[in-house]
């Protein structure tokens, strides 16, 4: 079987969790520090719906080794063999190398190393130049290493092991940066939630999925929806609806309401995808009667108020209380109007201070409110913060059931 392994995003963690909440704890193998290894065939995967895989690849073969010598010796052994499987025409080569003490001009040498055995077996090459150890996304698709005559090798550090893969997918730039910068409606103050977080929040919030079967398109449309209770401009039901699922919203901000509407319409016109059902209306979350059924629940919720520079213990102890008591209102409001059994996946705040992050106090009352949090076997819930090393309002990805 052809394992599918994934190139993980700037905070591997989430996406570990992601994936093991799709394809199970045991179908997951952390490799690396940037990798993870499927017990799942390539074509199985709709890798599009990933926000934290930057890089979809096939395993090629895992070496026992990690002396570089020995891994190009292997190399230049083995890719005549490969070449019979390619088309005619001049071949594009990318090395990507993830864990390994190198500089760039080390992977250039093996570069060159292997163009002169792909020249002997009759074939024209260009090496894509390194200018860091791993080529980037933009690299990649500019290069078109993922197509018929491109061929991008990854070597990840695994131990005493090194796992050799080939990408055949990369994170689409040009679809992100659209879905993001390219809506018509957007809005500073209320913070921009990234398409590429908005992906993981819905990832965990669904659970497990049933593997792409191959022979179908895997932009089929699913037979539940998915609710956001503070909406805001739309970002989480957009790729809700992306993926297929149909999508609801409330805010209790009339113009987020109303910026919603105008982007799903936008996304309706733009990307056209096969599911277009979708409903959005005002509410306030802590005492909303939201329309049944509500098969799943994916949201950001209230940030609180947005900071520059680290506040003072006053100023943060009060925008925590503020927050806390909204949360909290919500989720009992919540509760009560979900089954038993139910899943979601709410993005909350966590604040970085000089010395640690504070989270909200009412994450310790999670039972009391009626959830059970759920656990993960690869990554803990401490590492589910979606944070940059200057900010300090994180989002803390909390996964919850309906008890």
């Amino acid at each position: 079987m052809n394992q599918a392994f994934c190139i993980l995003g700037r905070q591997p963690a989430l996406g570990i969790a992601e994936l093991e909440s799709l394809f199970g704890g045991d179908n997951i193998q952390p490799i690396g520090e940037h990798g993870a290894l499927l017990n799942i065939e390539p074509a199985q995967i709709d890798f599009t719906r990933l926000g934290g895989t930057v890089k979809f690849c096939k395993l090629l073969t895992i070496l026992d080794t990690v002396n570089w010598r020995h891994v190009e010796k292997f190399l230049a052994e083995t890719t005549p063999q490969h070449l019979d499987y390619m088309p005619e025409g001049k071949m594009r080569l990318g090395l990507s190398v993830y864990g390994f003490s190198m500089r760039p001009q080390q992977i250039a040498a093996t570069g060159l190393t292997l163009k002169k055995v792909i020249r002997a077996s009759g074939r024209s090459v260009r090496v894509i130049p390194n200018v860091e150890t791993a080529l980037s996304s933009a690299q990649v698709l500019h290069n078109q290493l993922t197509g018929p005559l491109g061929w991008e090798l990854i070597f990840v550090k695994h131990g005493s092991k090194t796992l050799i893969a080939q990408s055949i997918a990369v994170q689409d730039i040009e679809s992100y940066t659209l879905r993001d910068r390219g809506r018509p409606k957007r809005d500073a103050k209320v913070g921009m939630l990234p398409p590429k977080l908005a992906q993981i929040i819905i990832n965990l919030a669904v659970g497990l999925i049933e593997p792409v079967d191959p022979a179908c398109s895997p932009k089929t449309t699913h037979d539940s929806t998915i609710l956001d209770p503070f909406c805001g401009t739309g970002v989480i039901l957009q790729e809700a609806l992306i993926m297929g699922y149909r999508a609801y919203g409330t805010d209790i901000d009339r113009r987020m309401f109303e910026y919603s509407q105008t982007n799903l319409e936008w996304l309706m016109d733009k990307l056209q995808p096969t599911q277009k059902e979708f409903r959005v209306s005002i509410g306030d979350a802590t005492q909303n009667e939201w329309v049944k059924p509500i098969d799943t629940v994916a949201c950001e919720t209230y940030l609180g108020r947005p900071f520059s520079a680290q506040p003072t213990a006053d100023v943060l102890s009060g925008v925590i209380h503020d927050v806390n008591t909204i949360i909290k209102k919500f989720l009992k409001n919540l509760a009560r109007q979900l089954s038993p059994g139910t899943r979601l996946c709410i993005a909350v705040p966590a604040w970085n201070t000089e010395k640690n992050f504070k989270h909200l106090p009412v994450l310790e009352l999670i039972e009391e409110l009626g959830y059970t949090r759920t656990s993960f076997v690869h990554v803990s819930n401490a590492d589910l913060v979606y944070h940059r090393p200057d900010q300090v309002v994180a989002r803390e990805l909390i996964v919850l059931i309906r008890k």
